[in-house]
């Protein structure tokens, strides 16, 4: 009855959206003065202020750069692939062969999902105007993409020699962001959780907790809110506080590696951890989902510098530099440790890089970047090691390395950030801005804390209204997901 329930709500939501967003589409190709999206875009003006016209009294859009605009949208398709493609294939090699379909399932509807989300309202709440002018959350006067326009670009989102791609290019590669956030997430709840939970649950933390910590940190508006707040200083509060976050360290990775430890602890170990052998089912697609991730994490990187740009190629450099350290510097550490290289560490080892660069990315010099690499494989082999002694089951160690990596990155950004690099950023405390540290924690550690209490609450909450809780039987956790949740096997020899 609650399975029919649910697929009746869905279809009546799906109809229902589809009727209020039909309200939204607009066919027009030329653009009055009068219209209301006109004032989040950039149009021609002349000397004083205003609009320059064309003999039918149109706006004539800002000029728009084909190459920074291909390579945002190449970015953009760079980044996806990342969840469906490197993140899917990575944590299903991770897993027990029971539960590989049930894994790369969660990541890949993941993608379907949060993309409707971010059309829907996620961008509006973490982009568009702010809400009150707090820099908290944003306003749902972009729900539908209603007022993001294809063909002009906006005037708060582009690169470091301004806005030269159109707005929507903006959008669709900050929502490759918003997807793989939630996906990271499934690291820590593998094995265990029932995927009917699972969709909603994505649902609402990409709502509540990555829409909020995004708009907090990236969210950038016209003077004064689009003339709303007087005064208003433009950014989400920890941007006006003067945190740096380049690509996501602190509104990606942190977010998702802390509640992902909520997840664990709160859903409880898997049956037989620690008593029976839980170990990567299939190697060769945790090396082929790392190196995806690697390729992906370029466009991730670089793509944020929002044009191509000079910090696209400081960010490409410095994200390649510091994921080779932290390859050789995690292999070493295991070598040191147990006697043995592995190959499953050095593809940790990477990621680990790669989540610790994507902050500082854009802000540092490769000397620079090459220190965060050591850093993170230390701090995150050291955090691994840790959660195991602990017996906290994040099964792929979600907090480890993203939490744990993110943390580390966003503080070492303080360090190492060089304005040079990127005119809007500054210099951190190594380069004598020693407030620039501080700015970082406050803004990592808000995160940090939101993420943690918001996930406990979603968690707490859905564990009370769902039938027999969020957690798949114990008959079904021996089975497998994969064939309790979605009758499929993953690999089929007779």
């Amino acid at each position: 009855m609650f399975r029919k329930n649910i697929t009746i709500f869905m279809l009546v939501g799906i109809l229902t959206t589809i009727t209020v967003t039909s309200t939204y589409l607009m066919n027009a190709s030329a653009y009055k003065p009068g219209d209301p999206g006109v004032i989040y875009h950039c149009f021609a003006t002349d000397s004083t202020g205003k609009y320059n016209l064309t003999a039918e009294g149109d706006l004539i859009p800002c000029e728009i750069n084909p190459g920074d605009n291909a390579w945002m949208m190449t970015a953009s398709a760079l980044v996806l692939i990342m969840t469906p493609g490197g993140l899917a294939i990575f944590y299903s090699g991770l897993t027990r062969q029971k539960n590989a379909v049930n894994t790369l399932n969660m990541v890949f509807v993941a993608t379907g999902l949060v993309a409707v989300q971010w059309v829907l309202w996620g961008y509006s709440l973490a982009f568009g105007p702010d809400a009150g002018g707090y820099g908290f959350i944003g306003t749902l006067d972009w729900a539908g993409l209603y007022n993001v326009f294809h063909d002009v670009p906006s005037i708060a989102y582009g690169g470091i020699t301004g806005t030269t791609i159109p707005h929507q290019t903006y959008m669709v590669f900050q929502m490759m962001f918003a997807i793989i956030t939630p996906a990271l997430i499934v690291a820590a709840m593998v094995e265990r959780m029932k995927w009917s939970a699972f969709v909603i649950f994505v649902l609402l933390w990409a709502t509540f907790v990555y829409d909020f910590c995004a708009h907090w940190t990236w969210e950038i508006t016209g003077p004064d809110n689009y003339g709303k707040n007087p005064g208003y200083c433009g950014f989400g509060w920890t941007g006006c506080f003067g945190s740096l976050d380049f690509a996501g360290g602190t509104v990606i990775h942190i977010t998702s590696g802390w509640s992902g430890l909520v997840i664990a602890l709160m859903l409880g170990r898997r049956i037989g951890y620690g008593k029976v052998p839980m170990e990567p089912h299939n190697i060769s697609l945790v090396v082929l989902g790392a190196a995806l991730l690697w390729f992906g994490w370029f466009g991730f990187n670089a793509g944020s510098a929002g044009a191509a740009a000079t910090n696209a190629t400081s960010a490409f450099v410095a994200t390649q530099v510091a994921t080779a350290m932290a390859v050789v510097t995690w292999s070493l550490l295991s070598w040191a440790h147990t006697g043995r290289a592995s190959t499953v560490g050095a593809a940790s080892g990477a990621v680990a890089g790669l989540v610790a660069i994507t902050p500082a990315s854009g802000f540092v010099s490769p000397m620079s970047a090459l220190v965060i690499g050591i850093a993170a494989s230390v701090g995150c082999y050291a955090a691994v090691m840790f959660k195991n002694s602990r017996k906290w089951d994040d099964a792929l160690d979600t907090w480890g390395v993203h939490g744990i990596g993110g943390l580390i990155g966003a503080l070492m950004t303080g360090l190492f950030a060089e304005k040079r690099f990127t005119p809007w950023g500054d210099n951190g405390l190594v380069f004598g801005n020693p407030p620039q540290l501080l700015e970082n924690a406050v803004g990592a550690f808000a995160s940090l804390a939101w993420a943690m209490g918001i996930t406990a609450i979603i968690i707490k909450i859905m564990d009370k209204v769902w039938p027999g809780g969020i957690r798949v039987t114990p008959k079904e956790e021996e089975i497998g997901l994969d064939l309790t949740q979605h009758g499929e096997r993953a690999y089929v020899s007779e």
